[in-house]
């Protein structure tokens, strides 16, 4: 039988492993993937934790399962064993996270570990699909949509904070008045990755990449302002900010979208996207 050594905080002598497991989806790993890119292994540079789980003895070479710990808990691999383990590790400290989500059985086994002590969740959404699409849109792309310059965001922010306020259900700016929130969109702003709509000085359509990992870009923050819903600027407008992924930067396009949002669903259906898995998310 397997024995799992307990989870171990990674460093950069795992990087070759880590990335091994996020190669093998790299549409359901693109967040985490996005910062092992850039920043590697070191939780330092990394902003957060990422824990392996591994056959004894340690330090094989290959993981069994694998966790990232950070602003959200993300399980991206393992069976149910190695969901103890990456419990009992979140179990040990206070809970920093602001979510669990990634693969929807993942998740959803780590919640049933976690839900004793950390529960009741604010809400549990399990069952998200997973789209991605590869090619290029099958509806026209709205071609006012473009990337937000850095002197728009005063203009921008509004239309992301009621965007934000109305998925999550949290207003982004109650912890510390918005400045963080503010220079998490400033910086998706100055790397060319919001992009919107604007009619007379105002945002009617937004969307951003809010993961872009080597293979996938990951949108995610669609809005339509409410009196110009119904008018197809989200499917056009997703189209755009698709293409500019799949043409534009050679990625494929992917996002997920709550299972009850029929319309939404939808619209990813008419522009081209494809179901390639399932997510799931607790939120706290």
């Amino acid at each position: 039988m397997l024995r799992l050594a307990g989870a171990r905080v990674l460093d950069d002598r795992d990087v070759s492993a880590v990335r091994a497991v996020l190669a093998e989806d790299p549409v359901a790993s693109c967040m985490v993937a996005a910062r092992v890119e850039i920043a590697g292994a070191d939780p330092w540079r990394l902003g957060g934790e990422l824990w392996g789980l591994e056959s004894r003895p340690a330090r094989s070479g290959r993981l069994n399962g694998l966790c990232f710990s950070g602003p959200n808990l993300i399980p991206l691999s393992g069976n149910r064993a190695a969901l103890r383990h990456f419990a009992d590790r979140a179990l040990r400290r206070h809970r920093m996270c602001s979510s669990l989500v990634g693969p929807a059985d993942l998740v959803m086994g780590l919640w049933q570990e976690l839900e004793p002590v950390w529960g009741p969740a604010r809400e549990v959404r399990p069952h998200q699909p997973l789209l991605a699409m590869g090619g290029s849109p099958t509806i026209k792309p709205d071609p006012l949509v473009r990337p937000v310059r850095p002197d728009e965001l005063d203009i921008y922010l509004p239309a992301a904070v009621a965007m934000f306020t109305e998925e999550v259900g949290v207003d982004p700016r109650l912890d510390d008045g918005g400045a963080g929130y503010r220079a998490r969109v400033a910086e998706l702003i100055g790397t060319g990755r919001a992009f919107a709509r604007f009619e007379a000085g105002q945002v009617v359509y937004k969307a951003e990449i809010g993961a872009l990992s080597e293979k996938v870009g990951q949108i995610q923050g669609v809005w339509v302002r409410p009196d110009r819903r119904g008018q197809g600027l989200g499917a056009s407008g997703t189209a755009a900010v698709a293409d500019r992924l799949v043409r534009g930067m050679g990625r494929t396009a992917s996002l997920y979208v709550n299972g009850f949002n029929a319309p939404a669903r939808a619209a990813y259906r008419r522009i081209g996207f494809s179901e390639v898995g399932r997510y799931a998310t607790v939120l706290f």
